[in-house]
């Protein structure tokens, strides 16, 4: 009886009926109310609830499911995929994974397409269903896209990409700002089988052209140019640049976002009218469970980003239920992620997340400022926005304005708020939750990477009831079983504890490799504490068992919500021909979260030049990576403070650079220690200097 009610309360996970906020789930007609799930129940794969399953849902909760998820996840992950994804062939074996040797395997033998589940599954139910709102740059300018309209446009641009080429498995880079067509675009790769690599449109030419040699990418897809916040910026441009240096491109497709023209080469296709003369209709190509989806670049501690792999089945079913028991979604809500699809946030919760629950997906191109302080909160009243989504760095910069710019509007649709990124402090905690919220709305700290596909831990989903904490994840989703580890790899046992945060087994949205580089991957994630996940970020685990993110352990920084490399900074710094070594570290920041701070040593030849080297090196920083990623600080120093062994002592810089010497602990092991006073003097000038301005 206990393993049929398993399946039961599975089954109706699966399709979205089991509803934590409720002390039991709903009936009505005797069927249960499916609350998540609109896809057509007509199609073959797809069975609807038995009415006797219902009497089984009754008072399971969050800990029942959870508990499950992760002592029989076989049955747990192998009971969902099958019904809550459209399959063409099913699978035979739910997992086969090492965490040792990096070997992640989910629904093997199964085939399906992730296209047909975002899109067809809704068309044949409810085809004139909004799937997409473009909020763009001008207030009250938004377009709609139904499931039809958005299905037909994927059609027409997979047609496209294979007219000209494009073939199953081949990588296709997309450089292009929030809208439709970039959703498209990833939708139409998905449809063909092509993997899409996304380029956030603000990266330089050169970060660019370095994916695209990484990823041996053909062909790119952009825009002529982009709106953000009022300006108008050049995209079209920065690929010509880029692919100069990139002898595998092909073909260069070219959207158009306004009417200016821009100078069109041998290699390129004016996109628009050469969607206008294909078909409507494509047939989806049929993928293995492990094939590639997408790559995602993100930054490590080497200087080299790494292209994060993830495939097709585990991630969009991860992400399905994510977006799902996360955020409380539930049909007919307008789902608000404000995140840029350039990066792991917008492809989880703009795209494929919501689309495959069926739900309408807010793209918003413009910024949180942009005409005024109040645009998103006039945007959540315009729209009828139930789930707001955004980082703690928007949020940080609102609330230093009048509270007039968010009680002005209507909010009264708003049912969820979340942040991502980065740890929420309290203070923006508090400020989003009582002023945007009126302390009516459950507001989710959400804690996940790039290579977690999504959510991990969470407020919610919980027990009825159930605390949420301020500035806190709190929770791990089902599967996740985190773990925290001691400086010597052995496993903290029992709360109120620290240490580096792991996930201890394998779940289905987890990236695979890193592309071209599958020991570099072991080596960061598995390698560091054997058999484990580990996460790069350290926590504590409260007396009560519920988890405080406390930030990263290596020399990654969090900039605005983007982690970026300490060591990508130095590599880009360190090409300028007057500087022979720098050092980078991140330092908190009101607003940002965290900032660059760059330690530079000059060639003596330079040294009557200072000011001039720091504006060439910040351009070079502009250039290469981003205007994001430029340091805030820029401290030249005579030397590194260096252990024997040639390494640098950067707790010594971040003491330095956070003003507080005074307790620099052991500098035994320096080559010199005399460095520090050095370093700490240039310090209190720079700063002397500062101030007279």
């Amino acid at each position: 009886m206990a393993g049929r009610m398993c399946i039961s309360l599975l089954n109706a996970l699966a399709r979205g009926n089991v509803i934590f906020r409720n002390q039991e789930c709903v009936r009505k007609s005797k069927r249960v109310v499916l609350i998540s799930r609109c896809h057509a129940r007509s199609l073959s794969s797809i069975s609807t609830v038995q009415p006797d399953l219902s009497s089984h849902l009754a008072g399971k909760t969050y800990s029942d499911l959870y508990e499950l998820s992760v002592k029989d996840p076989e049955t747990f992950w192998g009971s969902i995929a099958r019904e809550r994804l459209t399959w063409t062939k099913p699978f035979d074996q739910v997992t086969d994974c090492d965490l040792t040797s990096g070997k992640i395997n989910w629904f093997l033998g199964g085939q399906l397409n992730v296209s047909v589940n975002c899109l067809d599954v809704h068309v044949a139910k409810d085809p004139d269903r909004v799937a997409l709102i473009w909020e763009k740059d001008e207030p009250g300018t938004e377009e709609r896209i139904t499931y039809r309209e958005l299905l037909e446009m994927t059609c027409r641009l997979a047609n496209t990409l294979k007219s000209y080429g494009v073939q199953r498995g081949e990588r296709v880079a997309i450089y292009m700002p929030v809208s439709p067509m970039a959703v498209v675009a990833m939708l139409a790769c998905a449809r063909i089988g092509a993997v899409h690599t996304v380029v956030f449109a603000g990266f330089s030419s050169e970060a660019l052209a370095g994916r695209i040699q990484d990823a041996q990418c053909k062909f790119v897809i952009t825009c002529n140019q982009g709106v953000r916040g009022g300006r108008i910026f050049d995209l079209k441009p920065m690929v010509d640049k880029a692919v100069k240096s990139c002898p595998s491109i092909r073909h260069v497709f070219v959207a158009k976002r306004t009417n200016n023209s821009v100078p069109m080469g041998k290699l390129d296709i004016s996109l628009d009218e050469v969607m206008a003369g294909q078909s409507s209709v494509c047939a989806p190509e049929p993928m293995d469970s492990e094939e590639m989806l997408f790559m995602l670049y993100t930054s490590g501690s080497t200087g080299k980003p790494k292209g994060i792999v993830h495939t097709q089945a585990g991630y969009l079913l991860y992400a399905s239920l994510t977006h799902q028991y996360v955020f409380d979604y539930t049909p007919g809500d307008v789902f608000g992620c404000v995140a840029d699809i350039g990066w792991i946030t917008g492809h989880t919760y703009v795209v494929y997340g919501p689309l495959c629950n069926g739900a309408t997906s807010v793209l918003f191109e413009s910024t949180p400022v942009y005409p005024n302080p109040g645009r998103y909160w006039e945007t959540v009243q315009r729209l009828k926005i139930n789930q707001f989504y955004g980082a703690p760095t928007a949020i940080r910069l609102l609330l230093k304005h009048e509270e007039n710019w968010v009680k002005k509007y209507d909010r009264s649709s708003l049912k969820t708020l979340a942040s991502v990124g980065e740890p929420i402090n309290h203070e923006a905690w508090e400020w989003f939750h009582n002023v945007v919220g009126d302390g009516q709305c459950p507001l989710v700290d959400t804690w996940w990477q790039t290579e977690t596909g999504g959510v991990c831990i969470a407020p919610l989903p919980a027990e009825p009831g159930a605390e949420i904490r301020p500035a806190m994840a709190m929770r791990p989703f089902f599967g996740i079983q985190p773990a925290l580890l001691g400086e010597k790899g052995q496993i903290l046992i029992g709360n109120d504890v620290s240490g580096a945060l792991c996930i201890s087994q394998p779940w289905p949205g987890m990236a695979r490799t890193i592309f071209g580089d599958h020991q570099r991957f072991v080596d960061a994630y598995f390698k560091p504490y054997q058999g484990q996940y580990f996460s790069g970020d350290g926590a504590y685990r409260t007396e009560d068992g519920y988890y405080q993110i406390t930030g990263r352990m290596d020399d990654v920084i969090n900039i605005s919500g983007h982690r970026l490399g300490t060591a990508e900074i130095e590599d880009a710094l360190d090409r300028h021909p007057d500087v022979p070594e720098t050092a980078v570290i991140g330092i908190p920041h009101e607003i940002k979260g965290e900032v660059p701070f760059a330690f530079v040593v000059l060639k003596e030849s330079a040294s009557e030049n200072q000011l001039a080297v720091v504006e060439e090196l910040r351009h070079l920083v502009a250039t290469k990576i981003a205007k994001y990623a430029v340091p805030d600080h820029f401290l030249v120093v005579k030397r590194l403070p260096k252990t024997r062994s040639g390494k640098i002592m950067r707790r010594i810089l971040r003491k330095v650079a956070m003003q507080d010497t005074s307790n620099l602990g052991d500098v035994s092991t320096l080559d010199d220690p005399s460095v520090v006073s050095e370093i700490i003097e240039a310090h209190k000038q720079n700063r002397s200097h500062a101030a007279r301005k």
